[in-house]
């Protein structure tokens, strides 16, 4: 997956074309009381590609351009989004067993770069974000991600319970950590098609997201300490379902 240079869409019709021919965007900031024709095909566009759409003072639009923006301007992505269901269909015609996260209110560009790249590394491919409520794939989570973002399928949905009923409906089993939990992480079988949620490390994962999933697990720890950063926690977790599915053979381009 290619990465697109970041930059931004000014204009209503600018905007219109750019959404229509495919290119990705992250966000659109659309002038608060704007009407009329093309702005209702602008929300309609973004409602059907799962854009952000967010209202804003015209102050914030004249900060962003000097342009005549129409009081509309665009955040083009980095990254071009992936339909859920079809990376499913590409994993499973390549003969391989699907192996993807979801990432739950984590804001710390860092981390998603972290995650990212630990991802990659474990054969995960593909990971699953919210429309809203996630740090932005941007220039620092590029970076802290060395380069994975642009080599795993990411695809980012308007609901993640409903990212969860498709994983369901195509036999992939979802799990989720939960420091209390009974079940350990190595009781996992990860062998089987499956998706793992990793949460905001301080408000974990939407309760009613988790109730949503088929096991929960917990990672054991040495000490009695509060937890694993959401990044440390990803790479232990993939680093176990690696393990468990074979690791890599460095004779055939394994790292």
């Amino acid at each position: 997956m290619a990465t697109k240079q970041s930059s931004l869409i000014i204009g209503r019709q600018p905007l219109i074309e750019a959404i229509q021919s495919g290119r990705a965007v992250d966000k659109i900031l659309l002038q608060k009381n704007a009407n009329g024709d093309i702005v209702s095909a602008i929300r309609s566009l973004s409602r059907e590609h799962n854009i952000p759409l967010q209202l804003v003072p015209i102050e914030k639009l004249n900060y962003l351009s000097k342009a005549n923006h129409q009081g509309v301007i665009a955040i083009a992505a980095l990254v071009q989004y992936m339909d859920l269901q079809q990376v499913i269909d590409f994993v499973v015609s390549k003969g391989e067993t699907p192996l993807f996260l979801m990432l739950d209110g984590i804001t710390d560009v860092r981390n998603i770069g972290g995650i990212a790249r630990s991802a990659l590394c474990c054969g995960a491919q593909a990971i699953i974000i919210p429309d809203k409520g996630v740090g932005a794939l941007n220039e620092e989570a590029m970076k802290s991600s060395a380069g994975a973002l642009e080599h795993i399928n990411i695809c980012r949905v308007n609901s993640l319970i409903k990212a969860v009923d498709t994983l369901h409906l195509n036999g992939i089993q979802v799990f989720t950590s939960e420091m209390r939990a009974d079940k350990k992480l190595f009781d996992l079988d990860f062998k089987e098609p499956c998706c793992v949620i990793m949460g905001d490390e301080g408000k974990g994962v939407q309760a009613h997201l988790a109730k949503a999933a088929d096991y929960f697990f917990s990672i054991p720890m040495a000490a009695k300490f509060d937890s694993f950063n959401v990044s440390v926690a990803t790479g232990i977790i993939l680093y176990e379902a690696m393990k468990q599915r074979g690791l890599p053979n460095p004779s055939k381009g394994g790292a």
